[in-house]
């Protein structure tokens, strides 16, 4: 796996093989990397609740699939404002650009910017599968003593684009595991966790980790059924492999 140079990112671009909306400007090709652009829309997680009992915390549960509770709050901000987040406090930003990456030979990984870096940010890396379209969710915590200012339209994380070893097809590239890949198609207001299959979720809280291994386990091109031919009385014998 090698990693484009910005002569290859612009002929991607050029040919319709990769897209951003809104387009990139002058100021966001590097050598070797994409710099993205903080969206408008920030979500903040929320501590506590007002229910029957009174003040209750709230306890996030993101295998509890029959939950509808929201543990994240959007906040959307207009032209001139900004986002302040506070010393140790976790949130939730979208790109502004909305990616998409045509073909099936290619993919990114979204790494942070130095000056982020340097200013305490710490911005989690993550995978952008091939054929992947959508905003992309850049996981933000302030590690440092201080209230820092985060304005849409900054740049604080980069996306690096890769060539893969071989071409993947639109239904190869959608299909994660056993179920279909959760965040194609993220906006600004579907930033939250999504779940992951109901029985993998249901085997998990009972505790059944060797039964879904066992049930769902991986098998190899040698693994071959084995087939029974009639003998010359019709019955049938396992054939021996």
């Amino acid at each position: 796996m090698s990693i484009l140079t910005k002569k290859e990112i612009l002929h991607r671009i050029k040919e319709g093989q990769i897209k951003f909306s809104p387009e990139l400007d002058e100021y966001q090709l590097s050598p070797n990397s994409i710099d993205l652009r903080v969206g408008w829309s920030f979500y903040v997680p929320h501590s506590w609740k007002m229910n029957e009992k009174g003040r209750v915390a709230v306890n996030a549960d993101y295998l509890n699939y029959q939950n509808t509770e929201e543990y994240l709050k959007l906040i959307k901000l207009s032209p001139g404002q900004y986002f302040e987040i506070l010393p140790k406090e976790f949130i939730l930003i979208s790109t502004l650009e909305k990616i998409t990456l045509n073909c099936g030979d290619i993919a990114g990984t979204l790494l942070p910017r130095s000056s982020a870096l340097r200013r305490g940010l710490q911005i989690e890396t993550g995978m952008i599968d091939c054929r992947y379209n959508g905003q992309l969710t850049i996981p933000v915590v302030n590690n440092s003593h201080h209230i820092i200012k985060i304005y849409p339209g900054e740049r604080i994380c980069q996306m690096q684009i890769c060539k893969l070893e071989s071409d993947l097809s639109e239904d190869e590239a959608k299909k994660h595991g056993k179920q279909e890949a959760k965040y194609v198609g993220s906006t600004p207001y579907s930033l939250e966790s999504k779940f992951d299959s109901n029985e993998e979720i249901d085997l998990l809280q009972q505790g059944k980790l060797i039964e879904l291994k066992d049930q769902y386990r991986i098998k190899t091109s040698q693994e071959v059924e084995p087939s029974s031919t009639p003998d010359q009385e019709g019955q049938t014998h396992d054939q021996q492999l």
